[in-house]
């Protein structure tokens, strides 16, 4: 009797929840945004924030959220109450991005019937006839009475839009609220999301200082626009597990031809990173690439250095004449302090080097890829090679100790078709235990795998290194 009772008693209540209704679905747009801040990473990535007031049930309801990006990684949803006495809890979540298209629309509609419309020049007027879809592909397969066509001369009608087809990408709640009305704050991650650092540096005709401008170039391919969000960005390499594709640097910097500016973004340190907020909202429309003014600065003290460097097999093997005509490198150095107007953290980017020629129009020098350098440190920026100077090594000397040690002589020549002195650094990238056995010059020790002569040429003229290294690599 007790099994009975308890079996009558399971069937009343499936019975009950097959009858319960099934909780209201409601709806919130983009319009209905109170707050939109975008942070946007170096690393292809970006954090989309954003407040809004939400119209509710008391109890259960499911939440159409719609207005997120399309590389939205749902797994990173974050929803949280603002302001609320009791929490409004999300059971479930789901991502819909089944999105409508021509080729979802047949393909939805397969094994089904469609109209197509073909115009009748006779009749002027369309023509309509049933036809069933047989294949989504491109062109569509119909069946149209008795006959199969592909490729048919006409378009094809749709009684309606199958509810599994949306138009933006949509996350639906399943919620549980105490009240009718939540204000509530999502954050998310996104791909499709980028931005860069491009630098212009126009120097003076003695190449000793220049004006240095730096500008945000920021991309959204993420499948939404961001209207007047409050825009930051993080410098500096943040670990991911799954990597973002990184977008292409396809377009480069505008020069700034207008008056020095203030700064519009406020730099803070972010944990070990750097943190650009912009001071004003912005618009970042979906596939749309902007760039911000981020630095103006002139008058930069530079320092150009020629360098010629060597290759550390240059001392493991008779080598003889190495090159007539090994290139002389021009590179431009500045610091990044506060007395020379900067002093901000650079991000990573290209720098790109400009000079005015003699009717005083900029002319394309060359271009480097500063990596991220904090305050008070040293860029250097390799523009090229020189034309005028030219150096000439030679190995005059080789003699094998054993089986992993040698001693060589050796004799560069460096040439100055100039009209001005110049200085070259003679970079010699030695690897292993070394040691100078005599040189013409003063070797300096750069570290433990290189040493370096400084040395002065003067105009139109030549000057001549000699020295004997002995090297164990073993």
């Amino acid at each position: 009797m007790r099994a009975l009772l308890l079996l009558t008693l399971l069937c009343v209540a499936a019975l009950s929840r097959a009858d319960a209704p099934a909780p209201p679905r409601l709806r919130s747009t983009p319009e209905s945004r109170e707050e939109l801040g975008v942070t946007v990473y170096s690393g292809g990535f970006g954090l989309i924030r954003e407040t809004r007031t939400l119209a509710l049930s008391k109890g259960r309801s499911e939440l159409e959220f719609g207005g997120v990006a399309g590389t939205i990684q749902p797994e990173t949803v974050q929803v949280h109450a603002v302001g609320a006495a009791a929490p409004l809890r999300v059971l479930e979540q789901s991502y819909q991005y089944d999105l409508l298209s021509p080729a979802k629309l047949l393909e939805k509609y397969l094994g089904r019937t469609v109209r197509v419309l073909r115009f009748s020049e006779s009749k002027g007027r369309d023509e309509e006839l049933d036809a069933t879809v047989l294949s989504a592909g491109e062109p569509p397969i119909l069946r149209i009475g008795d006959e199969i066509t592909w490729a048919y001369p006409g378009r094809i009608s749709f009684p309606e839009i199958p509810k599994t087809l949306i138009a933006r990408p949509t996350l639906v709640w399943l919620l549980e609220s105490p009240a009718e009305r939540q204000k509530v704050e999502v954050s998310y991650l996104a791909g499709a999301l980028s931005w860069r650092a491009d630098y212009v540096l126009v120097v003076n005709d003695a190449d000793t200082a220049g004006d240095l401008n730096g500008w945000v170039t920021l991309e959204n391919r993420s499948g939404a626009p961001y209207p007047n969000a409050r825009l930051q960005l993080v410098a500096g390499d943040v670990n991911r597990v799954r990597a973002e594709l990184l977008q292409d640097r396809g377009v480069y910097a505008a020069e700034s031809r207008a008056p020095m500016a203030p700064p519009q973004f406020r730099e803070e340190g972010l944990f070990e990173y750097h943190l650009y907020t912009l001071d004003r909202p912005s618009s970042l429309l979906d596939q749309e690439q902007k760039q911000i003014s981020l630095l103006e600065a002139s008058g930069v003290a530079l320092e150009k250095r020629l360098v010629l460097r060597g290759e550390p097999a240059y001392f493991r093997m008779p080598t003889g004449e190495i090159g007539s005509h090994s290139k002389v490198s021009v590179s431009l150095e500045f610091d990044n302090r506060a007395s020379q107007h900067l002093g901000l953290p650079l991000p990573k980017g290209i720098v790109r080097v400009y000079k005015r020629d003699e009717s005083g129009g900029r002319q394309f020098l060359g271009e480097d890829e500063i990596e991220h350098t904090p305050r008070d440190e040293r860029v250097r920026i390799r523009v090229g090679d020189a034309f005028d100077v030219v150096g000439e090594r030679k190995q005059m000397d080789y003699e094998q100790i054993g089986s992993c040690r040698s001693e060589s002589a050796w004799q560069i020549d460096l040439r100055n078709h100039k009209d001005e002195k110049i200085d070259v650094d003679v970079v010699e990238p030695a690897s292993g235990d070394w040691e100078i056995v005599s040189s013409s010059h003063k070797a300096t020790k750069d570290d433990a795998q290189s040493f370096r002569f400084l040395v002065n040429v003067p105009a139109r003229g030549s000057a001549r290194i000699e020295y004997r290294v002995r090297i164990r690599w073993c």
